[in-house]
C-alpha cells in the first residue's frame, strides 16, 4: 500500500502555536456610511434581511469582508519609523499586490495571492517572486446591528478645492445623496485566529485596535468599543473578550442576529463571557489547562500588549 503524505506548507515555528478569538460588541458614535452600491444619484448601506417568529426585519450590518480590508490596510500603512517607510513599502506587500511570503508579518495572518511569475520592486531592487498562495489563518465573523433601525438618507454635498468657479464653468458644489447608519448602532463582531504564534497574533491585535477609527467609507468614521457591566464589581468596562486556547473551553459570546433588544443581547453577551469550563467566572484573566480567557479591561490590556509586541518587532521604534 503506497504511503499517504500530507503537508501543510507551514514553516515549523520557534515558538507554540495557538488559536485566539476576539469578540467585542462595537458602537456607532455618529452616523456611519459602510458603502454597498449605489444606485441613481443615492449611495446605498449595506444591509441584512433577518427572519423571525415576528416577520422579517432590515438591519445595518458592517461586512466582515470590508473590516478585514482595513484591517490588512492598517498593517500595509503602519510606519517604519527607523527608515522612514511604509509596512507595505518596506515588505513588498500590498493590495492587490501581497507579497504572499510565509515570513511577511501581514500575509502569514491575512494571506496572500500571486498569480505568476513576477519581478516585485521592494525598496529600489528588483525580487523575483514565484506564483504562490498563502492562506490566511485569521477569519472574521458578526458585525449585525443589534438595534432594528431604518437607515436614513441624507443629501451631502461634495465642494471642489477651488474657492471661486467663474462663470460657465461647471457648477459647484455637487449634491448627491447618502444612506447613513444612525448614531448609537451596536455591532458584534468577532475575529478568529487559527494556529498562529503569539508573535504573528501581535499583527492581527495591532490591526483590529488600529482599524477601530478607520471603519466607515467616506466620511465620518471610526467606532468605540461599547462599554458596559461585565466583571460584578464593575459597571463599566469594554465589552470585549480575548480567548487563548487549544481546547475551547470557554462559551463563545456571540449575539444572535435576530435580538433587537440591547438589554438583552448584552445580557447575553456577558453571560456568556463568564462561563469557562461549566464554571461562572469572577476574575478578569482565568486559567484553565490549554484555555486562557481575558474580559474586559484585561482583554483591552491584553491586546494592547500583544500590539506593542508586534510594533517593537516590525516597526523598529527610534
Amino acid at each position: 500500500m503506497a504511503a499517504i503524505k500530507t503537508d501543510t506548507g507551514l514553516p515549523k515555528a520557534d515558538d507554540p502555536r495557538y488559536h485566539f478569538d476576539i469578540y467585542a460588541v462595537l458602537e456607532g458614535s455618529q452616523e456611519l456610511y459602510f458603502g454597498h452600491e449605489t444606485q441613481v444619484n443615492v449611495n446605498i448601506v449595506e444591509t441584512v434581511h433577518i427572519a423571525t417568529d415576528a416577520g422579517e426585519m432590515e438591519k445595518c450590518y458592517i461586512s466582515p469582508t470590508k473590516r478585514r480590508g482595513v484591517e490588512r490596510r492598517s498593517l500595509i500603512w503602519a510606519p517604519v519609523q527607523s527608515e522612514d517607510v511604509l509596512l507595505g513599502d518596506k515588505l513588498g506587500c500590498g493590495i492587490p499586490h501581497t507579497c504572499a511570503q510565509p515570513d511577511c508579518p501581514i500575509c502569514a495572518v491575512y494571506g496572500g495571492l500571486i498569480t505568476k511569475d513576477t519581478d516585485a520592486e521592494v525598496m529600489g531592487q528588483t525580487e523575483k517572486r514565484k506564483a504562490t498562495t498563502t492562506i490566511g489563518r485569521l477569519v472574521h465573523g458578526g458585525g449585525v446591528a443589534v438595534q432594528a433601525q431604518d437607515v436614513v438618507e441624507k443629501q451631502r454635498a461634495m465642494h471642489p478645492s477651488m474657492l471661486h468657479k467663474e462663470p460657465g464653468e461647471d457648477p459647484t458644489p455637487t449634491p448627491f445623496k447618502r444612506q447613513y447608519n444612525e448614531p448609537g448602532l451596536l455591532y458584534p463582531v468577532y475575529n478568529h485566529c487559527l494556529s498562529v504564534t503569539e508573535a504573528e497574533f501581535g499583527a492581527a491585535a495591532y490591526a483590529f485596535l488600529d482599524a477601530l477609527a478607520r471603519l466607515g467609507a467616506g466620511n465620518p468614521k471610526g467606532v468605540k468599543i461599547c462599554e458596559g457591566a461585565l466583571l460584578k464589581d464593575k459597571d463599566h468596562e469594554p465589552l470585549l473578550v480575548l480567548d487563548r486556547y487549544l481546547v475551547p473551553l470557554g462559551k463563545r459570546p456571540v449575539i444572535s442576529p435576530s435580538l433587537t433588544s440591547v438589554e438583552e443581547a448584552l445580557g447575553c453577551f456577558r453571560a456568556e463571557a463568564l462561563q469557562v469550563a461549566g464554571k461562572t467566572i469572577e476574575q478578569e484573566q482565568v486559567n484553565e489547562s490549554h484555555f486562557t480567557r481575558w474580559v474586559g479591561d484585561a482583554a483591552l490590556a491584553q491586546l494592547q500588549d500583544y500590539a506593542t509586541q508586534f510594533v517593537e518587532a516590525h516597526l523598529k521604534l527610534k
